[in-house]
């Protein structure tokens, strides 16, 4: 494959990528409400040729490429969904929909991903293998679009899965890249005190549940602190709580939620169990009631090595020796890992942080915005990885293997 004119094309395309993100940006969607986005995507699609398309929920995308040559399988994937948040940008192309803002980038990942499926659709007589192009939907709200997808079979059969993210922390030109664990596993939990209501000058003849609850809180930090091996990450998070409407009156319950986040399956089974000794015992002492509930979410994204690694080779090779950043894990939850969990694959990050430009916000801020500028450098990585990882010789299918 020509390399030169395949850069040319991707730089020639620039102008279309961004004209696609910023639409996407003015006409943001909530998670499992993507119809217009995914109807967009699909009529887009529609006018490259070449590629099967699927619709596997009503508000996702999915293309197929068959080329011409014997190859692997191989899956690429964007989100596409928004946020709740009022954005306070200023942008001719700031959101249309008020309260809802793409402020995580995944705009962007949809027109890069459509920019990759019309280069790739073009050379269909010099591709080997297939490339499944995945529109997904609903990454930011548990359950998640990604465990619908698999469930739907889009991943039957792919031998390898890849996906980016913009990144706000990281430069751009810069491309990180991680090796074993990657982004946390997240669960949510609820929690309710069930006190005795009083009066507040006579708290003897009540059970506060304020004071119970605040017990339940700084307690919850030991489980981290005292209970899990330091050099295992995990994070217990207090990020609600509710009780009470006036200053005279102790509340009998208060309600409290958040989020646990761990990088280790075997430590995030042991936290729930703690959590509970924790809640029980203070509640027994004095004398109150509880009552909780548990949500596990998303997986660990977990990286293969073997396929970071040719990632790492690409970044060098296509955006440079200085590109590849090698990154820590990080906390934040992704439902990737549902992909991963069927084929081997790796989940890397695009740098969009230009402080030049002012474009510093972290993800999930009103004022988030990534550098343009990164969107090329992402669609450079999608193609080349996806054609290096294609060519690989094909597995052999074995005698139980499904039909493709």
């Amino acid at each position: 494959m020509n390399e030169t004119l395949l850069n040319q094309e991707i730089a020639d395309l620039q102008d279309q990528v961004i004209s696609w993100r910023r639409h996407l940006h003015q006409h943001p969607e909530l998670s499992f409400q993507e119809v217009q986005t995914a109807q967009f995507v699909y009529d887009t699609l529609s006018t490259f040729g070449g590629l099967g398309l699927s619709r596997p929920t009503r508000t996702s995308v999915v293309a197929r490429l068959r080329g011409n040559h014997p190859g692997r399988v191989i899956a690429l994937r964007a989100d596409m969904d928004a946020l709740p948040i009022q954005e306070e940008n200023t942008f001719d192309f700031a959101s249309q929909n008020s309260g809802v803002m793409h402020a995580c980038g995944h705009d962007g990942h949809t027109s890069m991903l459509l920019a990759v499926a019309k280069l790739l659709a073009s050379r269909k007589d010099e591709l080997c293998g297939e490339i499944r192009f995945i529109f997904q939907h609903a990454e930011e709200l548990p359950p998640g679009g990604a465990a619908e997808l698999v469930d739907a079979g889009i991943m039957d059969n792919v031998d390898h899965v890849i996906g980016t993210h913009l990144w706000s922390p990281l430069d751009t030109g810069k491309t990180g890249i991680t090796y074993g664990p990657t982004m946390a596993g997240i669960d949510t939990y609820e929690i309710t005190i069930l006190g005795k209501g009083g009066h507040a000058g006579l708290p003897h003849e009540t059970v506060d549940s304020i004071a119970v609850g605040s017990q339940v809180v700084t307690n919850l930090q030991h489980i981290v602190s005292r209970n899990t091996d330091p050099l295992s990450s995990a994070v217990i998070s207090v990020t609600k709580f509710l009780g009470g409407n006036t200053h005279n009156i102790i509340p009998g319950s208060v309600q409290i939620e958040g989020t646990v986040r761990t990088l280790d399956n075997e430590r995030r089974k042991q936290i729930p169990s703690l959590m509970e000794r924790i809640i029980r015992g203070i509640t027994e002492a004095h004398n109150a009631e509880y009552r909780w509930k548990y949500h596990y979410g998303y997986d660990p994204v977990v990286n293969d090595e073997k396929v970071a690694r040719i990632v790492e080779e690409t970044a060098r090779e296509v955006l440079g020796k200085e590109s590849p950043v090698r990154l820590k894990p990080n906390m934040g939850g992704e439902d990737f890992s549902a992909y991963q969990k069927r084929s081997p694959g790796t989940f890397f990050f695009t740098g969009a942080r230009n402080e030049e430009k002012g474009i510093t916000y972290p993800h999930h801020h009103p004022r988030f915005t990534i550098d343009e500028a990164a969107l090329e450098n992402g669609i450079k990585m999608l193609v080349y990885t996806a054609l290096k990882l294609s060519k690989k010789e094909a597995k052999k299918p074995s005698s139980n293997s499904a039909a493709g």
